[in-house]
């Protein structure tokens, strides 16, 4: 299973790094707190496979703890995408900085 620390996904943010992340966290919890990356609910992924990049594109994906994003990275990575990370720890590792 690839993740990405709260620390390098910081990182890479703040070097203005083009990134493909997925908050797989309901649109209510989006609301409340986010990074300003696209918002995919878990239990809505499957419909939108069409608006991802490439297959081989770095995903990366992330929830609140870091359980949705485990199932989002599964699934994804049996649909063919194959470089998948999630952000370990979740947004809760993210907002500890």
């Amino acid at each position: 299973m690839l993740e990405v620390t709260a620390e390098e996904l910081k990182r890479r943010l703040d070097s203005k790094e083009e990134l493909f992340i997925i908050d797989v966290r309901e649109c209510w919890e989006y609301d409340e707190v986010n990074l300003g990356v696209t918002n995919i609910p878990l239990g809505e992924l499957p419909q939108h496979l069409s608006e991802l990049p490439s297959k081989n594109t770095e995903i990366i994906v992330h929830c609140q703890s870091g359980r949705r994003s485990g199932q989002a990275q599964k699934y994804l990575t049996r649909q063919g995408f194959s470089n998948v990370a999630t952000l370990k720890g979740g947004l809760d590792a993210y907002l500890e900085l």
